[in-house]
Order: C-alpha cells, then structure tokens, then sequence
C-alpha cells in the first residue's frame, strides 16, 4: 500500500457565548440563535492518504466504537459522496473534553473533512462541505466556516461576528453530559424570543441548558456558584463545560489555581478565526494540488 507522508492539522474548541432555543421544528431538530467563538485550545490530527480504500484510525478513541467515530464517519460520508477511491489513516492527539460541550467530536469532523478534500482532490465548495458537515452534526458548519459566527437555523445559517478575544478559564467537573439528553427533555426551554437585530448583547443573552442542567448535574451547579463569585461565567452548549471571563491569562491564571483538585481545567485565549484555515491554506500552497 503506497500512502503520502502525515499532515497535521488544528482541531479548535469553540464555546457558546450564548445558546437560545428559539423553536423545534417537525423532524425534531432545534432552531437556535447562539454566538460562536473559537479558542485556542485544539485536538491535533495528523492525516495520511492511501492509494486503498480503507479507512484507518491508528488512535482510536476509548468507548467510541469506530462506526460512530465522527472522524471515521466524517471520512466515509466524503468518500462516498465524491467516490473517491482512495483512503486515509488518521491519527489524532485528543486533549479536549467529551461530553463537555465544546464541540471536539464537530471540529474533528470539520477536520477531517476540510482536509481530505484537499488531499483526496475532491474539490467539494465551502457549501456542498457545509451540506455534509451539518449532516453530522449542527455544530460542524461553524467549524469547516472557520470563523466566529452568529448561527441560526440548526446551526448552520451563519453570520461572521468578531466578540472581544477574551481569556477563558474552562473548567469541567466530574460529570459528562449527554447532549441528546438534554435536547430530548421535556423541561428544556424551546420558545425564547427571536433577537430582534444581529447586534448582539451578550450581557442580554444566556443559555438555555444551563437551568436544567444546573437542575440535574450538582456537580455543574456547585462550580458555576463558585466561579461566579470571581468573574462572569456561563455553560458552554449542553455542558459540563463552563468558561470564566477575564483580560488578562494571568488573571485566568490565578482563579484557576484556587480550583478545587478534582475539577479539570485549561486557559485558553478567544480567537475569532480557525487556525485550520491557515494550515489549509499552506497545504494548498505547498502542494499545489488546484492548479
């Protein structure tokens, strides 16, 4: 089997900076209106092709069966959709959270996505790669757009937005969350009002899982008190995820060190563009593959 050398690739975590539930629509999906913004804190894959087929994780990731790997899935679906006959191997170097809601499981995808098409030649356009991110998951779009966007829709109407680029303390307790749980509950808010403008607030805004999953997880409730009492903080999508707000990393920094030993944590810088984008761009440069 003839493969090419391994091309590494950023994976961003994105965080909610508000989640409204705006309505539900008859398949079942949700329509939202969230902010999303990028940090710098990313899963690395690294990405080999292969002039077989096969499709190989060489890292696969503990209680994830590789059918509902979103990296594997992800490769399958373009590799179907373009019929392209050859395959990859696929290592990744995973650092954030499941279960957290900061969006590893879409970005990977994303990932995998953006990069393949590249690779495999397949030469899909932004929206026809939007078109099968979001059949994955209505977080994937944001991730293969690449930029800080007001989503709408399922997530996948975006509107490019630049929010301050805060730090972030992230922090998660001992719990994971499951996201269809909470989009399947019966408590869950679906009818706040639509924004008005595009002009957002953010001081007005909120997220519409915090409440009931404050309600259900302690483990959430007691570290968003606690954090709160030291700087503006707020869940992430459907947690357990929550990020605290500050200017400076040092200040970040100083609240992180106070946390209690079991809760895991991480500072990280809000940017506004994926650093993906880039190395894309220096993949096309370099070998030149559109010409």
């Amino acid at each position: 089997m003839n493969q090419s050398p391994f091309y590494q690739f950023s994976s961003p975590a994105k965080l909610n900076l508000f989640l409204h539930i705006v309505g539900r629509r008859s398949d079942g999906y949700h329509q939202l209106e969230t902010l999303f913004q990028f940090i710098d804190r990313c899963d690395q894959l690294q990405i080999s092709i292969t002039d077989s087929p096969a499709i190989n994780l060489l890292t696969p990731i503990e209680g994830v069966t590789k059918e509902d790997n979103l990296i594997f899935k992800a490769a399958k679906l373009l590799q179907n959709q373009t019929r392209c006959q050859q395959g990859a191997e696929i290592k990744i170097n995973k650092i954030l959270p499941m279960g957290g809601g900061l969006g590893g499981g879409s970005s990977n995808a994303a990932t995998v996505l953006m990069a393949l098409n590249i690779l495999w030649k397949c030469q899909l356009s932004l929206n026809e790669l939007t078109k099968l991110g979001v059949s994955l998951g209505a977080d994937v779009p944001v991730f293969i757009y690449g930029f800080s966007a007001f989503a709408q829709g399922i997530g996948e109407k975006l509107t490019v937005k630049t929010p301050k680029e805060y730090w972030y303390l992230v922090s998660k307790p001992e719990c994971s969350i499951s996201t269809a749980e909470i989009f399947t509950h019966k408590d869950l808010p679906r009818n706040t009002p639509r924004l008005s403008t595009t002009e957002i607030e953010l001081k007005n805004c909120h997220n519409d899982c915090q409440t009931l999953v404050i309600k259900h997880y302690p483990k959430v409730a007691n570290l968003l008190s606690w954090l709160l009492e030291y700087a503006p903080s707020r869940m992430t999508g459907t947690g357990a995820c929550i990020f605290t707000q500050f200017n400076s990393k040092a200040e970040a920094l100083l609240i992180q060190s106070k946390l209690p030993s079991e809760v895991q944590s991480f500072v990280a810088k809000g940017i506004n563009e994926s650093p993906l984008l880039k190395e894309l761009k220096a993949l096309r440069d370099t070998t030149k593959l559109f010409k």
